[in-house]
């Protein structure tokens, strides 16, 4: 029991020595040249006090060198994640840029400003404070403050095709038309009389002539008129809500026993008027 329990303490030790362990930043070197490759500025980067801020222009090169060792003992590390970050303080831009790091922690970033990164924030007469995160899984994170880095200032970029989609567009007024003007009471009395005029006609022929089906309600008749009444009764449902398709498929369904109903029917009248019934 007491040799595992040893065993564990000592993995606590080690596990606590990993997460104590701190990335730091050995030998950061700057250096400015020019398109021709005349070199303007090699200088060290002080790790004490902020430097002067650098300038670039159109065609010059930064080339940045560092190394990441741990607890500052020399011994080069590579962190699992290197970035440099380029930030405008005052509208916020901001760019990051992935630094790719050696086994033995050495690194080396070229800013080239005849052909800039696309990481790069829009830039205008402001400097970018430039910093340099490490993060690493068996180490605490960091964060390194460079420099402050004058750029030419960035063009104004072609709008998008799209753009205006996204602008606040102006509210819609809808147009409508008066009301229309219903005519006269007395206009629309006529017209109603003209419609329903062929009916009174027929009533009254009725009247005269008399109007006899004593076979209406007969069992060979009857079903043809119930028949007749369902086609009335779907038309009716097709004004009110039915279409058109659903018509067809109904009355498509109605009309065979309606066609049976109906040769039904006629033989059967046929057979009074010859007197047979």
């Amino acid at each position: 029991m007491i040799p595992r329990i040893t065993f564990h303490l000592s993995w606590l030790v080690i596990a606590a020595g990993v997460h104590a362990a701190t990335l730091s930043l050995q030998s950061p070197r700057v250096t400015i040249s020019s398109s021709d490759a005349t070199q303007l500025l090699s200088d060290t980067l002080p790790s004490i006090k902020r430097p002067e801020p650098l300038t670039l222009g159109a065609s010059d090169i930064l080339k940045l060198t560092f190394q990441v060792t741990e607890n500052g003992e020399g011994k080069g590390v590579q962190p699992h994640q290197t970035f440099l970050r380029f930030y405008d303080s005052v509208s916020g831009e901001e760019g990051i840029q992935p630094v790719r790091v050696t086994p033995g922690g050495k690194a080396k970033f070229e800013l080239n400003m005849a052909r800039p990164p696309a990481s790069l924030p829009p830039t205008t007469d402001r400097p970018l404070a430039v910093s340099l995160i490490l993060g690493s899984f068996v180490h605490d994170p960091a964060k390194y403050d460079l420099f402050d880095l004058y750029v030419p200032t960035s063009s104004t970029p072609a709008p998008h095709p799209d753009e205006a989609s996204f602008h606040v567009l102006p509210p819609i007024v809808h147009t409508f038309r008066p009301e229309q003007k219903l005519p006269p009471k007395v206009v629309s009395i006529v017209f109603a009389a003209l419609v329903l005029s062929p009916w009174a006609i027929l009533l009254g022929l009725w009247g005269k002539i008399g109007l006899s089906v004593p076979h209406l309600v007969s069992p060979r008749i009857l079903p043809f008129t119930a028949l007749l009444g369902a086609f009335e009764v779907l038309l009716v449902r097709y004004w009110v809500g039915l279409k058109l398709g659903q018509v067809l498929l109904y009355g498509g369904i109605l009309a065979i026993p309606t066609i049976f109903a109906g040769k039904t029917a006629l033989a059967t009248t046929g057979e009074w008027r010859a007197g047979k019934h």
